[in-house]
């Protein structure tokens, strides 16, 4: 076994493993110095070094070589060296570029967020509120593309699309037959499917997840409520699927389950993906086994209409808590 390699990013050291990528490393760590990332995918083969949000300077690159690396890398797509110091959140330099990018991403990318499904879960809206210019110096008009539906359940909105990749290779290979990739070339690149065929198998609904924006939408909940007034549910059930892990998160407004979908890891990545019967078929709690409350992170939106109690009281002791409060009300307002 090879021995574990050092890296230092923003005064921050870890050990890990020969091959591994500075993202990754940062990810180990954990917290701010992770940098952020809109196309990189951990479980998809060929992902990242397309949208380059995550750009870090190597300051040294090695105990060996300390020679600084001449232009800011990405990071998802760089191997650490032993002995190597990044800089990422601590470099000016590396602050500038990325609002740059964000800048970039935005030249067609329309800020409707008031009017977009992705609210509230949306990675280049967090990216853009954090790292975006105030003002954009693009002068000409927008790419602008009409909605068109490529399946009975998946809405495609290319305005909003960044060409991250993502969905090409969820259904590459998740999926036996992909029907839809990137058409044409340079800034006339766009997401389509092949002589409008529909994309129609077990799985296509993931590509739903995995679009860090709003350009693929599930058109059984759009426009039906904001993430943020709904209440996440863990939840599983035994699925006939093979490769689906039945593992998601219920959405809830009162007793109704909105929408379905995988679970994700604190950096937005599915956890193990899920078909479509259970994405899009089952949604009445019946035909789930419930597991509580969905961990959010205080830092999102979604937590502003979430909470869940550290040690859950006793169904009796629940009710002769609310009776007392109740009765404090009654009296109050008597008084």
């Amino acid at each position: 076994m090879a021995d574990k390699i050092k890296v230092t990013i923003d005064g921050q050291s870890v050990e890990v493993e020969p091959g591994t990528t500075i993202l990754n490393a940062a990810r180990q760590i954990g917290g701010d110095i992770v940098p952020p990332a809109m196309c990189y995918y951990s479980k998809l083969k060929g992902s990242g070094g397309k949208c380059r949000t995550c750009l870090v300077k190597v300051a040294q690159g090695s105990e060996k070589d300390p020679r600084p690396m001449p232009k800011l890398v990405a990071s998802c797509q760089t191997q650490v060296m032993d002995g190597m110091v990044v800089e990422n959140t601590t470099s000016p330099e590396v602050l500038e570029a990325r609002k740059g990018v964000v800048e970039m991403l935005l030249i067609n990318h329309p800020l409707d967020c008031p009017v977009c499904d992705q609210a509230g879960e949306c990675d280049l809206q967090n990216l853009s509120f954090e790292h975006g210019a105030s003002n954009s110096r693009y002068e000409f008009e927008r790419r602008t593309f009409d909605k068109v539906d490529i399946g009975d359940k998946i809405q495609l909105h290319m305005n909003r699309c960044i060409l991250c990749y993502r969905c090409v290779y969820t259904a590459d290979q998740i999926t036996e037959g992909r029907v839809h990739g990137v058409l044409n070339r340079g800034d006339q690149s766009e997401i389509s499917t092949y002589i409008s065929a529909a994309i129609d198998n077990d799985f296509s609904g993931n590509v739903i997840d995995v679009c860090p924006v709003g350009a693929l939408t599930d058109k059984t909940f759009r426009f039906k409520n904001r993430v943020w007034f709904t209440k996440p549910v863990d939840a599983h059930r035994d699925c006939d699927h093979e490769k689906c892990s039945g593992k998601v998160v219920l959405w809830y407004k009162g007793e109704d389950v909105l929408r379905v979908t995988a679970r994700k890891d604190q950096y937005g990545e599915v956890e193990s993906f899920i078909c479509n019967t259970c994405r899009f078929d089952k949604k009445a709690t019946a035909d789930w086994t419930i597991e509580g409350p969905r961990k959010i992170e205080d830092t999102s939106v979604i937590s502003s209409n979430h909470y869940e109690m550290a040690h859950p009281l006793p169904v009796i002791e629940k009710n002769e808590v609310l009776i007392e409060a109740n009765k404090k009300m009654f009296h109050k307002k008597i008084k």
